[in-house]
């Protein structure tokens, strides 16, 4: 416990700041939280979200709630998984695709084969 009166004082200041600050970074935290995983099941809602995710990332950076380079590597992460799971959406059905045509062909040169 703090002893003097300016680490009394202090004490008595961080814990308003905490409680004032708390609101922002949960808020940003959920939308986060959101929007990863959003992404992992549909592509076109989380590119919709993303702006949101953006704007509340950049209210805590105003707000002295995180540092500005930690926003921009929040943000870009972000950006960076969303543009991750779309080019492996399309590979995923290329290969799907592929496992058929590779099926479908050796059943018929079995056929032959008889």
């Amino acid at each position: 416990m703090p002893i003097t009166a300016s680490a009394k004082k202090a004490m008595r200041q961080a814990k308003a700041r905490t409680q004032r600050r708390k609101p922002y970074k949960s808020r940003m935290k959920a939308e986060m939280k959101k929007f990863v995983s959003t992404v992992k099941t549909d592509k076109e809602a989380a590119a919709k979200l993303l702006p949101t995710a953006y704007s509340v990332i950049d209210t805590a950076c105003k707000k002295n709630i995180i540092h500005r380079n930690n926003a921009a590597r929040k943000k870009a992460r972000l950006a960076s998984l969303l543009t991750r799971e779309a080019a492996a959406a399309p590979a995923a059905a290329k290969k799907t695709k592929a496992k058929t045509t590779a099926k479908k062909s050796a059943s018929k040169s079995k056929k032959g084969k008889k």
